[in-house]
């Protein structure tokens, strides 16, 4: 697997009078799980649809193996990113939609299966889309991400909607991906659900970081990531 570190550097977006992301910086490190963690409104979704290139920024880069998104040569193929899993056509079979995306990312077909396999929805392929529940709609969407054999994953809120067991499974991939010197980073605004999973930790907080480095290095001697997250939010905002 090919080593792609993601940069931020000084990234910055305003919507009208709102700063929705401020001068923000942070690095995801090519064999280690980072966690962006912060509030709804925060700003997360809105720093990863610009270093996944769907949102210009007003200022800053966002660089992933030293290129932006728009100028990887084979873009599917280096990041895999999940940032809504009900883009899915509810009519079409997650098999249909699987093909259809292979072919639009010049992916050999035989991926289809090798993908579903991996996220267990091989036994739902050939059902609609539009019963599928919530957690099995965000499978489908990993699956979609991993079509190009990606060695980068961006992945917004992933286990929203998932079961414990669901959980469990994701944390679980997300840590061999890691461990085969994949770069993961994934979002969530809730504690518990990074807590076990990542390396490392970004705290953004009103479109600012307020936080990035090892997670043992943040925790330090704090019982738990939340006390740690709470008692920083509290000297950033007194």
């Amino acid at each position: 697997m090919n080593s792609h570190a993601i940069e931020v550097t000084g990234l910055s977006k305003r919507f009208g009078e709102v700063e929705a992301v401020r001068a923000a910086s942070f690095r995801a490190e090519p064999g280690r799980v980072t966690g962006f963690l912060g509030p709804n409104g925060a700003g997360k979704s809105t720093t990863l649809a610009m270093v996944l290139g769907l949102s210009r920024p007003d200022a800053g880069t966002a660089r992933i193996g030293g290129a932006a998104y728009r100028d990887l040569d084979d873009p599917t193929g280096t990041v895999g990113a999940v940032l809504d899993s009900t883009g899915a056509h509810p009519s079409m079979t997650g098999r249909g939609h699987l093909r259809a995306y292979a072919e639009l990312g010049g992916h050999a077909r035989r991926r289809v299966d090798d993908v579903a396999l991996t996220t267990g929805i091989t036994e739902y392929l050939d059902r609609r889309i539009r019963g599928y529940s919530t957690g099995m709609r965000r499978r489908l969407a990993l699956a979609t991400a991993l079509l190009g054999e990606p060695s980068v994953l961006v992945l917004d809120e992933p286990s929203n909607g998932l079961d414990p067991a669901g959980i469990v499974w994701l944390r679980e991939f997300l840590r061999a991906f890691a461990g085969r010197g994949g770069t993961v980073l994934l979002s969530s605004h809730v504690l518990t659900e990074l807590q076990h999973s990542i390396d490392d930790l970004v705290l953004i907080d009103r479109g600012r970081v307020a936080w990035s480095g090892p997670l043992d290095e943040f925790t330090g001697a704090a019982s738990s990531l939340e006390s740690a997250f709470l008692a920083h939010t509290m000297e950033v905002h007194p």
